[in-house]
């Protein structure tokens, strides 16, 4: 199924280099987008540890705009290291951010977006399908967010909602040089944030439930 996003109301939970530019594509192609982060000019304040979080985007959506046609998270947080070197607190913080506030966030949108016949969609990354060595705990979370969101995506079929996995490879934003822990390699030059943002609304708009890395 094909849609638009001329006149939709969309929320992007992330203000970081994709973020901003999954905001400024969706503006472009006609969307209301409503900005939702922990950090920088927000419209809804959201941190992604909080469980009850995605309620009160929701609620900010319904009184401004009276509905909610999409959510796009592209939020995270990043380690490097060895499993066996990585410290529990780490790995718990990965988890909990990318993998399990994404679910959280979902659950408590979805009212809304099956009311819209919207779409939901999470930047889960290149790692989700191939994990990196030194990186052991942040592939797992995102392999896991993946594999939640392709689910949903199943279980949200009949309801005429989209839930879209986008993994793209790696990508020129300040992620990697702020790490919870560890030091981040050298990468080789990544794509740039325009481009996978672009591609991503693409995707959402031609019905993609998952744009794997090969698409970018």
């Amino acid at each position: 199924m094909s849609r638009t996003m001329k006149g939709a109301v969309v929320a992007v939970v992330g203000t970081g280099g994709l973020g901003r530019a999954l905001t400024a594509s969706l503006a472009a192609r006609g969307a209301s987008v409503i900005v939702a982060g922990r950090s920088g000019t927000v419209d809804v304040p959201l941190d992604l540890t909080d469980a009850e979080a995605g309620a009160a985007l929701v609620e900010h959506a319904l009184i401004r705009h009276g509905r909610l046609d999409g959510v796009v998270i592209a939020a995270g947080v990043v380690a490097f290291g060895d499993l066996a070197d990585t410290d529990d607190a780490v790995i718990e913080e990965l988890m909990l951010v990318n993998a399990v506030g994404p679910l959280w966030l979902a659950k408590r949108v979805l009212p809304a977006l099956r009311e819209s016949r919207g779409f939901l969609a999470n930047l889960s990354g290149v790692v989700a399908s191939s994990p990196v060595p030194g990186m052991a705990a942040y592939s797992a979370s995102k392999a896991a967010a993946a594999a939640g969101f392709q689910a949903l995506g199943r279980e949200l079929r009949r309801a005429g909602v989209l839930v879209c996995d986008a993994q793209p490879p790696h990508t020129e934003t300040p992620l990697a040089t702020r790490p919870i822990a560890g030091t981040g390699p050298r990468f080789a030059p990544g794509l740039d944030p325009r481009v996978v943002a672009d591609r991503v609304v693409t995707g959402i708009e031609t019905g993609q439930a998952v744009i794997a890395a090969a698409d970018f």
